[in-house]
């Protein structure tokens, strides 16, 4: 018996050295630190948790900025080309012409047309399925020259020439409101936009009076609507009256222009126009 306890007790020092070993040693790290504040701090070759942050490489940010700076620049382009607020710059004139027209606005104007046509109950498709008895072609050929040659007259030309016409007399208010505009900018000349203002008048009135003769019109109803529509467009924007200046009068012209006008133009193309009609303004 006393031989086995000597045997474990032989077998215990080795552990107990060690033990005391390794206490003796966290004692003595234990104090060099309480006494260092910096030991908390992440040594050199201790690398530290980095930050987040959404690029990696440099590259890569830069490829990032380049991506965002194209799609800027693609969508300027078609804000340009549609006449709207945050277009790119270009010294295209025929873009900055196409600008001046706003072809966002014409929109509305050639609905309106196309619902004056259906309206008038007298347009053909080129071939209805619904109705076996509306299904010449040539008739619906027509029919459709007739419809787009309308929108056009009510969009690139007439509503073009409305659009160009207030840029030209709101220049000075755009000189220090959005001086970026084509006009107030000086990217065009003030001859190149009077040539346009009389370019889409006299050929809108053209297409106007073309209609009424290809429709065989004994009064020349389109070209009509087409000069009264002109004149409100004017006095709209230029002063004296420059309705635009009152709640009232611009709501009365713009419903006009922009609603009743295209749709007569439409009716009158394919039918005729009620005599109560030319009273409802």
């Amino acid at each position: 018996m006393k031989l086995l306890i000597a045997a474990i007790a032989a077998a215990a020092v080795p552990f107990a050295g060690a033990f005391t070993a390794v206490t003796r040693n966290n004692v003595v790290q234990s104090s060099f630190a309480a006494k260092t504040p910096l030991a908390m701090l992440p040594k050199n070759n201790v690398e530290s948790p980095s930050t987040f942050y959404p690029f990696e490489k440099e590259e890569e940010k830069r490829n990032f900025a380049l991506s965002a700076s194209n799609k800027d620049n693609s969508d300027g382009d078609v804000r340009q080309l549609l006449g709207l607020k945050g277009a790119s710059e270009t010294t295209d004139i025929w873009k900055i012409r196409l600008q001046l027209t706003k072809p966002v606005t014409w929109v509305p104007l050639v609905w309106g047309v196309m619902c004056g046509a259906a309206a008038s109950g007298n347009y053909h498709w080129i071939w209805n399925p619904l109705d076996p008895n509306d299904r010449d072609v040539m008739l619906g050929l027509e029919d459709a020259a007739k419809g787009f040659v309308g929108m056009i007259l009510a969009g690139p030309f007439l509503t073009g020439f409305c659009q160009t016409i207030n840029d030209w007399y709101d220049r000075e208010i755009d000189a220090i409101n959005e001086p970026y505009r084509p006009i107030p900018s000086g990217i065009i000349s003030e001859g190149q936009v009077i040539f346009q203002i009389w370019f889409l008048l006299l050929g809108g009135l053209g297409i106007a009076y073309g209609l009424d003769v290809w429709c065989h019109h004994d009064v020349p109803t389109v070209l009509l609507l087409s000069i009264f529509g002109s004149w409100v467009s004017y006095i709209y924007s230029a002063p004296p009256l420059k309705l635009k200046q009152n709640g009232w009068t611009g709501s009365f012209a713009l419903g006009c222009s922009y609603i009743s006008l295209p749709w007569w133009c439409g009716q009158a193309i394919f039918g005729e126009l009620d005599r109560p009609v030319y009273w409802i303004l």
